[in-house]
């Protein structure tokens, strides 16, 4: 395989299927069995998920909650999304262990860099939710710091957009696919990758970032493979 150890950051939409809302019982099992295949090959995977198919923090502004405070909704609904792809991936035949930013036990063990690489060294998947624990980091900040503090080879940003264009794809039938581009040009041409704390972690701790489309069965294994799919940017 072209890396061993990955963070794959998934959406919490991408979980709730083709409305974005909940928990998909195909999407999860599609997810599950495809990760779970990735690790019985021997790479270690760590995973953060989003949050957005149930709550998402910015959401309870409108309705008269503080920032603060749904903030921590949205890391709870982290935690949910984490425990429920956890079984998939277990029914699967590999051990997956939640670990929460927080201190949650006895729904998952409270999250240590140390604690989350032995899980992956013994080919264990390792799911770090509640986000990065505090508010106003998103869960793309929590992956950017995740990925840098187990010190993956790659950050794998898990779309519904197979990888990075000049301009948004659905909106713009002319946006042409970059295969590779580097962090100074996504920064040059405003490109809106994950959001600019997320993206300077990685690029000042030289941490690639793969964009691809993990919807599509197959292709993570392709990536881990070393097929060029996606963008990677570096």
């Amino acid at each position: 395989m072209m890396y061993k150890r990955i963070l794959l950051k998934l959406s919490g939409e991408s979980l709730g299927g083709e409305t974005g809302k909940g928990l998909d019982n195909v999407r999860m099992t599609q997810y599950a069995k495809e990760i779970a295949a990735c690790a019985k090959s021997g790479v270690q995977i760590g995973i953060v998920i989003g949050g957005g198919n149930i709550f998402r923090g910015v959401q309870g502004l409108s309705k008269g909650f503080s920032r603060v405070k749904g903030d921590q909704m949205g890391m709870l609904a982290t935690v949910i999304n984490s425990l429920g792809l956890a079984m998939f991936i277990q029914d699967e035949g590999v051990d997956a262990q939640v670990f929460t930013s927080l201190p949650m036990e006895p729904v998952a063990r409270y999250y240590a860099k140390e604690k989350a690489v032995e899980c992956m060294e013994n080919g264990g998947v390792a799911i770090i939710a509640g986000g990065t624990g505090n508010p106003f980091f998103t869960t793309d900040s929590a992956s950017a710091l995740r990925a840098c503090e187990i010190e993956a080879d790659a950050l794998f940003k898990g779309t519904r957009v197979d990888g990075v264009y000049t301009a948004d794809p659905e909106k713009d039938p002319n946006a042409v696919k970059f295969d590779t581009i580097s962090f100074d040009e996504v920064y040059s041409r405003g490109l809106k990758i994950m959001d600019l704390t997320a993206f300077t972690l990685c690029k000042e701790n030289a941490c690639p970032i793969v964009v691809f489309d993990m919807d599509t069965p197959g292709n993570l294994t392709k990536l881990l493979s070393g097929e060029k799919i996606g963008t990677l940017v570096k």
